[in-house]
């Protein structure tokens, strides 16, 4: 009796083992043989600009837009600020430091200063106490990285136009303590460091490239750490630096010359130098520097449209070669009116069939493939210049930064190389800017 009871209870636990291994290598069976989903191209591009650091190397500002009642924590209808970073995933914003070019002058030294120090109290005030829970400024690579794990924007500083340091070597380390870590010599106009690239319009130039002041700047920012930015001084001012400089050096926002000729754009002597010193190319999207042909019969078309706007509007309204006319509080008017007016022409223009195309997210990224497939991968970087006059269609404003990430998906980049596009390549120039710096601070 015994016996045959446990012989049931065998038989009883056998059963519901060989039920439960069935099912088991049922289940796994299935499993294994079920299709993967694949991720589609958007889900792939989302992936990939969610878990990359984005950074954009140049966008202007107006102080106007860093007080307690009106400042970036706002969504205003600046290309850049806090909020549109967040809708557009854009991570890192470097925040510009510009002054105009005046006469190489003690008094127009001193004016430039002041509007200089202004605009670093702006950063400043926006870090520190304005939005410190919101964005923090970075120093290196280091503190970008750092910042960015705690779910905060980062703010990075760069000067466009030494113009404000006046002919004092020791301003350069004054800006560095500021916070700047790329400096441009010139910008539209010869400065007292650099001849511009506007010098190519009627062949006049000041210095046939760097004065000795500009080549003792050189080895100054060699010195203190701070990227070299050769978007807007000449060639020849541009070929002298790398040639002159120790360490990397970088175009803060300059496209393809092959592409479009434009002399704020590098050529391909340029480019190949870029990449034998080892610098990075950060792509701009500013249209009439990515298709000439398509930008200007854009603007010939939009042109009334625009001055019709800014009228109904109560604005003055000028064109870009009416700027070097313009007084320092226009100019300053116009770029903060500038974004809305033509906002409203761009929607009024989309409305108009057979209206010409504007210049877009393809035509900027035709020039990262161009650069890419000249000097490589790890020498080309993207930038937009923000309320400087920068915007496509498609990347108007930093709410829209995905759209690159996504070009640059359908286009065959992968993860590692959008990465480097993004901002890896940047950073590591910074990194070994900063290494030779801390070398020569040795001798």
């Amino acid at each position: 009796m015994l016996s045959k009871c446990l012989n049931c209870r065998f038989k009883t636990y056998f059963m519901k083992h060989f039920v439960y291994l069935f099912s088991l290598l049922t289940f796994t069976a299935c499993k294994e043989n079920k299709p993967k989903v694949e991720e589609n191209i958007e889900q792939k591009a989302k992936r990939i600009h969610e878990k990359i650091i984005t950074i954009d190397t140049h966008n202007d500002i107006n102080i106007n837009n860093f007080s307690d009642s009106i400042n970036y924590t706002q969504r205003l209808d600046t290309q850049i600020n806090l909020p549109k970073m967040d809708e557009g995933g854009l991570d890192v914003t470097w925040l510009i430091v510009y002054t105009g070019q005046d006469t190489l002058s003690d008094e127009g030294f001193a004016k430039a200063e002041g509007n200089a120090m202004s605009k670093f109290e702006a950063i400043h005030r926006l870090c520190e106490e304005i939005a410190p829970d919101q964005i923090e400024l970075a120093l290196n690579s280091d503190d970008v990285r750092r910042i960015y794990q705690a779910k905060k924007k980062v703010a990075m500083i760069g000067v466009e136009n030494a113009y404000p340091m006046g002919e004092d070597l020791s301003n350069f380390k004054k800006y560095f303590d500021l916070g700047a870590r790329y400096i441009s010599l010139s910008h539209n106009g010869h400065s007292q460091f650099s001849d511009s690239n506007t010098g190519e319009k009627d062949n006049v130039w000041l210095h046939n490239g760097l004065s000795e002041l500009g080549q003792e700047a050189v080895k100054e920012m060699n010195r203190l750490g701070i990227m070299i930015d050769v978007s807007h001084p000449s060639k020849e001012a541009m070929k002298q630096m790398v040639a002159l400089s120790k360490a990397p050096i970088i175009a803060s926002h300059s496209s393809a010359r092959a592409l479009c000729d434009h002399s704020r754009n590098l050529d391909d002597e340029q480019l190949k130098l870029m990449k034998e010193n080892g610098g990075v190319v950060q792509t701009v999207a500013f249209s009439s520097y990515l298709n000439t042909k398509k930008d200007e019969a854009y603007n010939a078309y939009i042109k009334t449209i625009l001055e019709k706007v800014a009228d109904s509007m109560g604005l003055e309204w000028y064109s870009r070669d009416q700027f070097p006319s313009l007084t320092d509080e226009q100019k300053e008017t116009f770029m903060d009116n500038y974004p809305k007016v033509k906002k409203i022409g761009i929607s009024m223009v989309e409305k108009i069939q057979g209206a010409p195309k504007m210049v877009d997210v393809s035509d900027f990224v035709d020039h990262i493939d161009y650069m890419v497939d000249l000097i490589g991968i790890d020498h080309v970087g993207i930038s937009s210049d923000f309320d400087g006059g920068g915007g496509i269609k498609g990347w108007s404003d930093a709410s829209e930064t995905f759209n690159v990430t996504l070009e640059l998906v359908k286009r065959g980049y992968t993860e590692e190389e959008i990465a480097k596009l993004w901002g890896e390549n940047l950073l590591r120039v910074l990194d070994e800017v900063q290494a030779v710096a801390a070398e020569l601070q040795k001798t």
